[in-house]
């Protein structure tokens, strides 16, 4: 029952949408003109109850920055469908479909994944597979492409965020962690709506090491901070890791951070992470973040150029 309640409290909702739309943003960066006026005009394209071309800003701004906007909402969208008071949107939630698990658990201080776990292990990267052969198919719509990439764009994110590819199971989780997300980080006594956990941490990691000034718009507060994440991790120093397509080695890489970064010995279940460990978790999700940008801007970039 416990771990019923924790995952109604803290779904895995992969990076916060600071996360997700700075990702979208170097993605961007990576494409050609070409390649964008293709991507914006699926995503307006999108079925009407999907919500999804609402989100085109209808104002007097440069076309090129409500595109970009557009763009980077796309990326948040699969979380924003999360709600399930708009009945019609709700229908494109998939909940399953935000992670990656592999099962692992400790053994005289090495990792032992667990075969054939008997648990949902998630869908991502099975969806990643399925949403670029829609976006390759040119038989198939604008409107079903545009679920498809914003899709993408979620997904694609998501798998480098490490909690979303990891299962942890301790004594305390026989069945997993559910990505850290039963990994508390407040005292036991903590009310459940002041609790943090391990997953909603590396989520928020951007926000809290960088936060929003005087309620900052994401065309202020945003770009910044994708800028500096790009030029401390350059495309050309991560070129050779691009692996395009190979969205199953985009989870192990992900897996791997998540077995030999995530839970070192001082972090503590029940107490706050300790100042070394906040900072090196900023460290690996700057790169991590930069990381799929580049990626999923190569990626898009192939396809629609």
């Amino acid at each position: 029952m416990l771990a019923f309640l924790l995952i109604l409290v803290f779904p895995a909702a992969g990076w916060d949408g600071t996360g997700h739309k700075i990702i979208s943003y170097i993605a961007w960066q990576q494409m050609s003109p070409a390649a964008r006026e293709k991507a914006i005009k699926i995503l307006l394209s999108a079925p009407e109850d999907s919500d999804l071309s609402v989100f085109y800003p209808q104002d007097s701004r440069s076309t090129a920055a409500k595109q970009l906007e557009l763009f980077m909402i796309a990326a948040y969208w699969a979380d924003i469908v999360r709600d399930r008071k708009f009945e019609n949107r709700y229908k494109y939630h998939n909940g399953n479909w935000h992670y990656s698990d592999t099962f692992w658990t400790t053994e005289n201080g090495l990792t032992k994944i667990i075969e054939n776990p008997n648990e949902d292990g998630g869908k991502a990267v099975e969806k990643l597979f399925d949403f670029e052969k829609v976006l390759k198919n040119g038989d198939a719509k604008d409107s079903e492409k545009a679920i498809a990439l914003a899709w993408i764009l979620h997904l694609g994110g998501d798998i480098h965020q490490p909690l979303h590819t990891s299962a942890r199971v301790t004594e305390l989780e026989p069945k997993g962690d559910q990505g850290g997300n039963l990994f508390l980080l407040t005292p036991k006594d903590t009310p459940r709506e002041k609790q943090e956990n391990l997953h909603s941490f590396w989520d928020r990691i951007i926000g809290i090491n960088i936060p929003r000034r005087n309620d900052a718009p994401d065309a202020v507060y945003l770009p910044p901070i994708a800028q500096k994440i790009m030029k401390k991790h350059p495309r050309s120093k991560m070129q050779s890791r691009l692996e395009l397509g190979k969205f199953e080695k985009w989870q192990q890489a992900s897996f791997k951070i998540a077995t030999t970064e995530v839970f070192p010995q001082s972090l503590i279940r029940f107490q706050s992470a300790p100042a070394a460990y906040k900072k090196r978790a900023f460290k690996i999700s700057e790169e991590q973040i930069a990381l799929a940008g580049y990626r999923l801007g190569a990626m898009l970039d192939e396809i629609f150029k």
